[in-house]
C-alpha cells in the first residue's frame, strides 16, 4: 500500500489504505462457505473465547453425564436381560405344555355337576370270573369312608399320567429313561363327619382345584414302569378276546361271564387313570357311557357289586371329576337296595338289578357275615354325594345289629349270619379268611372314613385285634414266623388263607392313625410269613392257602402245601400290605419283595398272546398248569398295588385323604369342616 500526503499549507490531507485479497477469500464478502472446516474453526473460537471458569463447568457437566449414563445403561441392560430371557421361557412353556397335556397330564380336573357335557373318550374293560357268594374273592383290606350331608369336596389331582410307550419287561428294566407321572389324586373334602340325620342331604358340588395344593409330577421308575407294561400287556388280551364282558380267558382266547356287566373293565378303569394311561382310559370311559346298562334281568352279588362296581364307578368319578361315573353309580346303588328288604335288615346275599327283588342262596338263608358288613365304604359315600340318606341309614343299620349280636369269642365273629332271625348261626367257628376277613378291615376304614368319631366301630375293631392275639397267633417252625390260624369249637387250626395277608396292611393303617404301636410291630412280623408263603414255595407265587408245623421236623419247612390248596389267583393282599409297609416305613425290602412277585407273575402267569392266567400248582415250574382265567382283581388291585408299591411319591394316593376300599378303590376320608 502508498501513502501520499500534502504540505500543512495546502488543503486537507487525505489518507489512503490498499488491501489485498487472496484467491481463496474471494468467494464471498465475509469468505463464510458453510463447510466443515469453518465450522469446526467458528466453534473453536467461540470456546477459545470461553473464561477457564466456564469451561471448567461445561467439561464438568459433560463427564458427570457420561458417568451417569453408562450407569443408566448397565442397570436398563440388567432388566432388559431379565425380561427377555422370561419370555423366551414363557414362549418354550407354551409350547411343551400342549405335550404334556396329550401325554402327562399334572392335574386332575375338578369334579363336575351331573348334567356336564364330557367330552367323547375311548372305552376300555375288564372282566371278573364268578365266585360263590360266601366266598370272599378279592383282597380283603382296603376300604372307603363316606362324607356327610351339606359337604363340598375339593378335589385336587397332581395325579400321574406316564407313558406313551412301553417296552417288553425285559427292555423295561434296562431303560433309565424318567417318564412323568401324573401326581397322586388329593381329595381335601371339607366337611361334616356326623351321620347323616333324618334330613336329605343336599348334593355334593365339587369344587375347583387350588393351584397353591399343586405339586410338581414326580418322575415315574422302572419298576413302575414293568408294572405299565405288564398292565398294558393284559389289558390287549383282555381288549382283544374279552372286550365288554367279565372276564378274560387268555389261553382260549375267550371270555366268561358272570353278571354281564364288564366287571374287568370297571375294576381297571381307576388303574388306568393312576397308572397315566390316557387312551386307554378314554376308551374305557366311551365303553362305560354307551355300553353299560344295569337294567337288565341278572342277579349280582351285592357285595361283589358293591366293591367291584358301585366303588369303581365312586372312585373313578372322585379321580377324574367326571359326573358320567357318579349317575351310573346312583343308577347301580339303588338297584342294589332291594337286598336290605329282609326281616332283620341283614342283606339278602343276591339281587335282581332289572326287576328290584333280592333273595339268598338256593341253598340257605344266611349271608356271609363279611359280605353284609365290607359294603358300608361305598353305601356311605353315595349318600354323602347324592344327598340321599337311604345309602347309609341302611348299611349303619347293619353294622348296629352286628355290634349288639352275642356269639362273639373276645371280639372274633361267625362266619354266617341269618337274614330272616338276624343272628350269628354256624357258631364256634372263626377265622380271618374267607367269609370274615374284611368285616375286621371295614371296621377300622369307617372309623378312619368318618373323622373317628363312631366309637363303636373302633371298639369293636380293638377288641377283635386283641382276639386274634389271644386265640389265632402262632409260631412256626423252623423260622418261628408269627401266623394267624383258624379256631373250630376250641381247636386251633395252623391253616392261614391268603386272603388273610391283608392284616398287616390293615394293622400298619391303624398305628399310622394313632392305635397301639404294638400293632405296626405285629404287621412287620405278619408280613415277613406273608412273604414267606411266597419265597418258600418253587416258583416263588404262594398257595391260595398254607399250613405252617408247629413243631420241628427234620426236611421240612415253615410251610406245607396240600394238593387242593395249591393254586394261586393272581391275589393282591399281600402286595397290598407290602404298599402300606413301605409307605409308612420306608423301608426299601418291601418294595424289593414286590418286584420278586411281579417277576414270578410275569414268568409263570404270563400269557404271550396277552393277558394273565391263574394257575393250579405253584410248586411246579416247568408246569404251573395255567387255568384259563384272569380274574379282574389282578388289574383292579394287584397291578395297582404294585404301581404304588414302587411309587416314592406319598401324595400318590396320600393315605391321609383317602381310605382303599376291600377292592382297592380309593375313596376320600371325611375331613370336619
Amino acid at each position: 500500500a502508498a501513502m501520499y500526503s500534502g504540505s500543512t499549507a495546502g488543503p486537507p490531507r487525505r489518507d489512503f489504505i490498499s488491501v489485498t485479497l487472496g484467491p481463496e477469500d474471494a468467494v464471498g464478502v465475509s469468505g463464510y462457505n458453510n463447510s466443515k472446516a469453518w465450522r469446526r474453526r467458528s466453534c473453536w473460537r467461540k470456546w477459545k473465547q470461553l473464561s477457564r471458569l466456564q469451561r471448567s463447568i461445561i467439561l464438568f457437566l459433560f463427564a458427570f453425564l457420561a458417568v451417569c449414563g453408562v450407569i443408566s445403561y448397565t442397570s436398563m441392560g440388567e432388566a432388559w436381560k431379565s425380561i427377555t430371557n422370561k419370555s423366551l421361557d414363557d414362549q418354550r412353556t407354551e409350547q411343551e405344555i400342549p405335550r404334556l397335556k396329550l401325554a402327562n397330564p399334572a392335574v386332575l380336573p375338578a369334579p363336575q355337576k351331573a348334567d356336564a357335557n364330557h367330552g367323547d373318550y375311548h372305552e376300555l374293560s375288564l372282566q371278573k370270573p364268578p365266585k360263590l357268594p360266601h366266598v370272599r374273592r378279592g383282597p380283603s383290606n382296603l376300604h372307603i369312608k363316606a362324607p356327610q350331608r351339606d359337604t363340598r369336596l375339593k378335589t385336587q389331582h397332581n395325579t400321574m399320567r406316564a407313558v406313551e410307550e412301553l417296552v417288553e419287561v425285559d427292555k423295561v428294566e434296562k431303560t433309565e429313561k424318567s417318564i412323568i407321572s401324573w401326581r397322586g389324586a388329593v381329595i381335601e373334602p371339607d366337611q361334616s363327619t356326623e351321620p347323616p340325620s333324618n334330613k336329605i342331604m343336599e348334593p355334593e358340588k365339587p369344587s375347583s382345584v387350588e393351584a397353591e395344593d399343586q405339586k410338581e409330577p414326580v418322575p415315574i421308575n422302572e419298576r413302575q414302569l414293568a408294572v405299565i407294561e405288564a398292565f398294558r400287556h393284559a389289558w390287549k388280551g383282555y381288549k382283544d378276546f374279552a372286550w365288554g364282558h367279565d372276564e378274560l380267558k387268555p389261553l382260549s382266547k375267550s371270555y366268561s361271564e358272570w353278571f354281564g356287566l364288564g366287571l374287568t373293565l370297571i375294576d381297571a378303569l381307576d388303574t388306568m387313570w393312576i397308572l397315566g394311561l390316557k387312551e386307554e382310559f378314554e376308551e374305557a370311559r366311551k365303553w362305560v357311557a354307551n355300553d353299560l346298562v344295569f337294567d337288565k334281568n341278572v342277579d349280582v352279588n351285592l357285595f361283589e357289586s358293591t366293591i367291584r362296581i358301585l366303588g369303581g364307578l365312586l372312585s373313578t368319578y372322585h379321580l377324574s371329576g367326571d359326573s358320567l361315573f357318579l349317575e351310573k353309580a346312583k343308577d347301580i346303588g339303588n338297584r342294589l337296595m332291594p337286598a336290605f328288604k329282609t326281616p332283620s335288615k341283614i342283606p339278602y346275599s343276591d339281587v335282581n338289578i332289572g326287576r328290584g327283588t333280592a333273595h339268598p342262596p338256593r341253598w340257605t338263608s344266611d349271608s356271609t357275615v363279611a359280605e353284609v358288613t365290607s359294603i358300608q365304604l361305598e353305601f356311605r359315600e353315595l349318600s354323602r354325594l347324592t344327598g340321599d340318606e337311604k345309602f347309609q341309614k341302611a348299611v349303619d343299620e347293619v353294622m348296629k345289629h352286628v355290634h349288639t349280636l352275642s356269639g362273639k369269642n373276645d371280639g372274633l365273629v361267625p362266619m354266617f349270619i341269618n337274614t330272616n332271625s338276624g343272628q350269628f348261626t354256624h357258631l364256634g367257628v372263626y377265622t380271618l379268611g374267607a367269609r370274615a376277613d374284611s368285616y375286621y378291615e371295614y371296621l377300622l376304614k369307617q372309623w378312619i372314613q368318618g373323622g373317628k368319631k363312631e366309637n363303636e366301630l373302633l371298639e369293636d375293631y380293638m377288641r377283635a385285634i386283641e382276639g386274634v392275639k389271644k386265640h389265632l397267633l402262632q409260631r412256626s417252625e423252623p423260622k418261628k414266623l408269627t401266623f394267624v390260624g383258624e379256631l373250630a369249637h376250641g381247636h386251633f387250626s395252623a391253616k392261614m388263607d391268603h386272603l388273610v395277608c391283608f392284616l398287616p396292611g390293615t394293622l400298619a393303617l391303624g398305628a399310622h392313625n394313632g392305635l397301639a404301636a404294638d400293632h405296626m410291630r405285629l404287621a412287620e412280623t405278619l408280613i415277613e410269613t406273608c412273604y414267606q408263603m411266597y419265597a418258600q414255595v418253587e416258583t416263588g407265587l404262594s398257595p391260595e392257602i398254607v399250613h405252617f408245623n408247629l413243631h420241628a421236623q427234620k426236611g421240612h419247612k415253615d410251610v406245607e402245601i396240600k394238593p387242593a390248596d395249591r393254586h394261586n389267583l393272581l391275589r393282591p393282599e399281600t402286595v397290598e400290605s407290602l404298599f402300606y409297609m413301605y409307605r409308612f416305613t420306608g423301608d426299601k425290602k418291601y418294595q424289593d419283595w414286590g418286584w420278586e412277585i411281579l417277576q414270578n407273575f410275569n414268568r409263570y402267569t404270563r400269557v404271550p398272546t396277552g393277558g394273565y392266567t391263574s394257575i393250579n400248582n405253584v410248586q411246579n415250574p416247568s408246569n404251573p398248569e395255567p387255568r384259563d382265567k384272569m380274574e379282574s382283581f389282578f388289574l383292579g388291585e394287584t397291578l395297582k398295588y404294585m404301581f404304588l408299591l414302587f411309587s416314592d411319591d406319598i401324595d400318590l394316593i396320600n393315605l391321609d385323604k383317602y381310605i382303599f376300599n376291600t377292592e382297592a378303590h380309593p375313596l376320600p376320608i371325611w375331613v370336619p369342616a
